[in-house]
């Protein structure tokens, strides 16, 4: 029975170690250390949060020394009895355990450690969990090691990182490693769920959601292998993944203080004390936001405390989900912090607040399509100088066409206080031109045909009174993929608003974008309409304007607003202007097939909807409400396409026609070839599978409009 036991804990190592991917550089060291006549360091101190990969990082470790033929003593604080009487016990089992054929003395642990000498081995002292021991850290670094031999590496892992006793210690600085460990690389990530048979098309979401984090990652392929399919994964549809997840991350919170400060801290990007006491509503949070900094998944920067990504979504999920009320108060307390500090700073320092009040609205379905949080604070938004001028018109040469780059150079030309340049390390990296409609002459006017049409139905519509002000975003984008969701494009935003909430006597504002359907659900939502009558082609591209008016609806009542649709996650969708309401209409089957079609084609190729008669369905009149607008209804019929199509992938059976469709619609290849290379299937056979989703697709969506 011993045998087989052995045998099958012998497999099962193997399985698990088969199965492990990334931390080269940690095993290279351990590799390098073991391999060295003398210890480059004594101790190797592995630390980082629950789940992300401490204890197989240590199992990886003893197979290396096992392979190099040390002798391995292994340690488990889960099983130690927390007192220095209890931990020689445990050691001295430990090695009378790998060395059953020689006697240990009686006594103190010097008996245990000359026995381990004298097997003449280097050897190997890993100890798990170690934050189960913690209060007998002085006694492990100070008595039980000071004894140990000097060809003795011993390992620590555990989720603290190493106490000021190790790190001020002079001695100890020297010979022990701090190894912190944090979540896999995109690449790791998808090496990972290859191991363990998750498909390609799974894999972005799954590392989306889990942000490479190891136990994370494990989850979701499991779910997979029950499964069979990861759609919808989401952390609000995944809640044994979450509680999971959450038990690892939080294991003791002393008491509900400290539950609502961990709350607080997963809601923003960053947390201070001052704005910790702000969300609490208490004179000092000293205490609590010190506790903060010493949990094993809380990271700090230069301007403040703040949870890993996968931590922060964990636990905002839930506690929005436990309870709605308080996720509301922190969620009001922290936008008055922010919108304090509007007033209080400038430059930079106002840019951050406004950032951090955007972050806000980061759980929002409309707002995290169009944000890149990879703040950079090294990128700088200053006014462009003469020498940045041929790049800027060159890059929108390219990306908006010729006449648009000698546009540009005469505004740049025109108006050289209106161009600003985002700048990183020296480097511009980002640009827009704010031409000041307020200040335009005639000869403006006739050098920009868009600018011209804008400004006539202005003074038609909105007509600006002596001293207003108008500013048109004319020109904007990062130089390498212009308008593109980025942290360039997210930091221009973030200006426009700086803009908004700072310009005296501001009547309007008004933005110019290429691909306008694509950004038509972000500017709905931030309470900027579409102007239809300014839509227009040029060199094959399309191009629109979005436009405010801060008269109808002033800084103070649009952040209001804002909050109010960030906190019911899926806003009501703004009353569209007259010219683009939708007409229902009532669609023959012939018709409503070919409308379907014609949207199937259009996502394909260029992701928008925009015009198509579905629009004005019954199908998407009850998805998206009656009086919505145009944005909104394309919204509501992506996802009632997308929706229908994941019904095809409930069964192996019906899978086949889900790839195809998926492959060529919801994320095509390059071909219809292509996509049938990508799902190893002949061309004739995909043809056939996707005429069979489209089939059935056509049917489910037509019932549907029947209200059958």
């Amino acid at each position: 029975m011993e045998t087989l036991r052995s045998s099958l804990a012998g497999q099962l190592q193997a399985a698990r170690l088969s199965q492990f991917v990334g931390r080269d550089a940690e095993r290279d060291a351990f590799r390098a250390a073991l391999a060295a006549q003398s210890l480059p360091f004594a101790v190797l101190y592995v630390h980082g949060p629950g789940g992300v990969g401490k204890t197989w990082l240590l199992r990886q470790f003893e197979a290396l020394a096992d392979s190099a033929g040390a002798l391995l003593l292994t340690l488990d604080a889960r099983n130690i009895e927390v007192s220095a009487a209890g931990f020689g016990s445990a050691f001295r089992a430990a090695v009378a355990s790998a060395l059953p054929d020689t006697p240990i003395e009686a006594g103190d642990l010097r008996a245990v450690w000359r026995a381990v000498k004298a097997a003449k081995r280097r050897v190997v002292l890993t100890i798990d969990t170690y934050e189960l021991v913690d209060t007998l850290d002085g006694f492990v670094r100070d008595t039980f090691l000071s004894d140990m031999p000097d060809d003795v590496l011993v390992v620590l892992a555990g989720r603290q990182a190493p106490s000021a006793g190790w790190r001020g210690d002079p001695a100890w600085h020297a010979l022990m490693r701090g190894v912190p460990l944090r979540n896999l690389s995109r690449r790791e990530g998808a090496a990972y769920l290859e191991r363990r048979n998750v498909p390609e098309a799974f894999r972005t979401v799954a590392l989306a959601f889990t942000h490479g984090h190891p136990l994370a990652l494990s989850l979701v392929a499991e779910t997979y292998a029950q499964r069979g399919t990861l759609n919808n994964l989401s952390i609000e549809g995944a809640p044994d993944i979450v509680k999971t997840l959450l038990d690892n991350f939080v294991q003791k919170v002393p008491g509900p203080a400290h539950r609502a400060a961990l709350e607080a801290c997963a809601m923003v990007r960053m947390l201070t004390e001052s704005l910790l006491s702000r969300m609490l509503n208490v004179e000092d949070s000293h205490e609590l936001f010190d506790w903060l900094r010493g949990l094993s998944f809380i990271d700090a920067s230069r301007h403040g405390v703040f949870p890993h990504d996968l931590a922060r979504d964990a636990i905002a999920a839930d506690v929005r989900w436990r309870n709605p009320d308080w996720y509301a108060v922190l969620h009001k307390r922290a936008r008055a912090y922010y919108v304090s500090r509007l007033s209080r700073s400038q430059d930079i320092e106002q840019q951050r607040a406004i950032f951090d009040f955007t972050f806000l609205h980061r759980d929002n379905i409309v707002v995290r399509q169009f944000f890149d949080w990879q703040e950079s604070g090294n990128t700088r938004v200053e006014p462009l100088r003469a020498e940045h001028a041929p790049a800027v018109c060159a890059a929108i040469a390219r990306d908006e066409g010729p006449l648009a780059a000698s546009t540009a150079a005469y505004w740049l030309e025109r108006h050289p206080d209106a161009a600003y340049a985002l700048c990183e390390g020296g480097r511009m990296v980002g640009y827009f031109i704010r031409v000041p409609l307020h200040a335009v002459d005639d000869a403006d006017v006739r050098a920009d045909g868009v600018v011209e049409r804008v400004w006539r139905q202005l003074r038609e519509q909105a007509p600006l009174r002596p001293g207003e002000v108008a500013g048109f975003f004319r020109f904007w984008g990062a130089i390498d993929g212009h308008q593109q969701v980025s942290p360039v494009q997210s930091l221009i935003f973030i200006t426009a608003v700086q803009f908004y909430l700072t310009t005296p006597r501001l009547a309007c504002t008004l933005f110019h974008c290429i691909d306008p359907d694509f950004w038509n659900m972000l500017f709905a939502y931030a309470d900027l309409d579409r102007l239809p009558e300014q839509d227009y082609s040029a060199d094959e591209r399309q191009f629109g304007v979005f436009f405010h008016d801060w008269r109808k609806r002033p800084p103070a009542a649009w952040l209001d607003l804002l909050a109010e649709r960030e906190m019911s996650l899926n806003p009501p969708a703004a009353p569209a202007p007259r010219a683009q309401q939708q007409q229902a209409i009532a669609l023959s089957e012939s018709e409503f097939t070919d409308a379907l079609r014609d949207a199937l084609k259009a996502m394909a190729r260029s992701n928008t909807l925009r015009g198509n008669p579905l629009l004005g369905s019954r199908l998407v009149s009850d998805a998206a409400g009656v009086s919505t607008g145009e944005s909104e209804r394309v919204l509501a019929l992506r996802k009632l396409i997308t929706d229908a199509a994941h019904v095809l992938n409930t069964t192996p059976r019906e899978a086949k026609f889900y790839r195809a469709f998926h492959h060529t619609y919801l994320q095509p290849a390059a071909s219809q070839e292509a996509a049938a290379e990508l799902i190893d299937v002949p061309f004739s056979t995909y043809r056939r599978h996707l005429q069979t989703a489209v089939e059935r697709l056509t049917a489910e969506l037509w019932s549907r409009e029947l209200g059958s």
